[in-house]
């Protein structure tokens, strides 16, 4: 008969996991099977939240400010 055991871990750098306390011998050869979460562990960020780390600024912080620049531009069309 085949016995189990369910461990839960995280992944460390480089992709690798470690599972202490086993009952098995050293060098005997177990089977490992990963199972990943049903949902993302990293929350989703608004396209904002995107645009706020892209290189160089936004050029408007605010939609008055487009609305104002807007403006003006339609102003100096029109002279």
């Amino acid at each position: 008969m085949q016995s189990a055991m369910h461990l839960k871990t995280t992944i460390l750098p480089g992709g690798k996991i470690e599972l202490n306390n086993l009952t098995v011998q050293v060098g005997e050869w177990v089977d490992v099977f990963v199972v990943l979460p049903h949902f993302s562990t990293t929350q989703r960020r608004s396209a904002l939240d995107i645009l706020a780390e892209a290189p160089g600024q936004r050029q408007f912080k605010t939609v008055e400010e487009v609305d104002s620049h807007i403006r003006e531009e339609r102003n100096s069309w029109e002279h």
